[in-house]
């Protein structure tokens, strides 16, 4: 019974402490990286350290004032910035995860992509570029849209639309 009621807990713990920390992760090495909102002081050392070209702001939402602070950081430092807006509760149809998929592909590496809490829309398109651009398979890119990141993929939980977005967008690479 413990390891039942614990199991949980401790996944609960651990995606509250990635909210805390940024939720921010390399996924490719050198390539491609995803987290929540970033403010300026992440953009200068996710620069620094990882030597971000792109950034993709998948948020849907009015800017804050510190997602505008980032931005600026983001524009001083000669990082490109495409914001691709995404509900995190509506499915994305199959042509805009194409779309996505080739605006990654295209734009400068390494690349970071980011929602506001890092975990469903986030996921969802670090899923799209796991498989569609880097070429990685479905498991590979099905772990992007799972519990460690932040994303619940059960449906009446969370954002279950980002898991059937992928679903319907893997059915088309033929996975």
């Amino acid at each position: 019974m413990a390891l039942l009621l614990g199991a949980p807990a401790l996944m609960g713990a651990h995606m509250g402490v990635q909210q805390l920390i940024g939720n921010f992760h390399e996924v490719i090495p050198g390539e491609f990286y995803r987290s929540a909102q970033p403010d300026y002081r992440d953009i200068a050392a996710y620069s620094e350290r990882y030597g971000i070209r792109a950034i993709v702001n998948l948020r849907d939402e009015k800017p804050d004032d510190e997602a505008l602070a980032a931005r600026a950081e983001a524009e001083r430092r000669g990082i490109k910035i495409i914001d691709f807006p995404m509900s995190s509760a509506r499915r994305l149809p199959v042509e805009k995860a194409a779309e996505l998929a080739r605006l990654m592909r295209a734009v400068p590496k390494p690349l970071l992509v980011h929602c506001d809490h890092g975990a469903n829309r986030t996921g969802l398109a670090s899923a799209i570029y796991t498989a569609a651009v880097a070429g990685q398979g479905e498991m590979a890119a099905e772990i992007q849209l799972s519990p460690y990141y932040g994303h619940v993929p059960v449906k009446g939980i969370g954002r279950y639309e980002m898991y059937r977005s992928w679903d319907r967008f893997e059915e088309t690479l033929g996975f």
